[in-house]
């Protein structure tokens, strides 16, 4: 299957997989690039997800560990909610065989414009941390949330590293530390999808290594700037790519 690879065809997938690792390796919603290059190629669309997903969790790696190296994630937090992550995910990808994804897009929809909103509307809000530690609330909407966006992951997917930024953001952490501890959460919830289309042969390793690998140089220095420019950066291109994520949605709502 797909044995022709056209240099031309590679080339457009490096540059794709580069830019849509450095916008989500900072605020997720990289997939919006990066499935849509993979499904231009001609492949069949479980094909292009499972080939995403394994250049996807390659970027998501790199951009974890980048953040994990400048003291930017809670771990002793993401020990804990990491396999509920996994967990999630794991049941979202064997409902998703079940039941219709598209069933839950205008729900979605509604929630990607109130989180849109209220970042807006919060000037000051994520520029500075007020993490004073987990208190008995915060750690049930951690777990909750956690199942939650996991589950979406794996039944949906399409801005995830956005919806767990901003669960990090309720708890009080800033921009940076919000994104570095989304991208540990999202790499695991990516892991067990590409696990699930690794068994299913939906992987095209052609195409999806290349990608990959320009993936971890965009994620690489996506994460790098992110840290470097901090919060106020990071909070910009998570409102930009939040307004793109509901234009997405409400086009194919009412238009495809």
């Amino acid at each position: 299957m797909f044995e022709d690879i056209h240099i031309g065809m590679m080339f457009f997938l490096i540059i794709a997989g580069f830019i849509a690792a450095f916008i989500d390796s900072v605020v997720g919603g990289g997939g919006l690039i990066s499935l849509p290059a993979l499904l231009f190629t001609g492949l069949p669309p479980q094909v292009a997800l499972g080939t995403n997903k394994l250049a996807s969790t390659m970027g998501s790696l790199t951009s974890s560990i980048s953040f994990l190296r400048h003291g930017k994630i809670n771990k002793a937090l993401m020990l804990k909610l990491l396999p509920l992550s996994i967990i999630g995910s794991a049941i979202g990808v064997y409902v998703v065989q079940k039941i219709p994804s598209e069933k839950l897009k205008p729900l979605i929809l509604v929630i990607l414009i109130i989180v849109t909103i209220y970042t807006l509307t919060k000037k000051e809000w994520g520029l500075t941390s007020t993490f004073k530690g987990m208190t008995v609330k915060k750690g049930i909407f951690a777990v909750a949330i956690t199942l939650i966006i996991g589950f979406y992951d794996g039944f949906l997917g399409g801005g995830t590293g956005s919806f767990f930024l901003f669960a990090f953001l309720l708890m009080g952490f800033d921009f940076v530390e919000s994104a570095g501890n989304a991208k540990i959460l999202n790499f695991g919830s990516n892991l067990t999808a590409l696990a699930v289309f690794l068994f299913y042969d939906s992987v095209y390793f052609q195409y999806g290594i290349p990608m990959g690998i320009a993936m971890v140089l965009g994620a690489y220095i996506g994460s790098k700037v992110a840290i470097k420019k901090g919060s106020s950066y990071v909070k910009l291109l998570f409102v930009v790519v939040s307004i793109i994520l509901i234009g997405k949605n409400i086009y194919d709502h009412f238009f495809s």
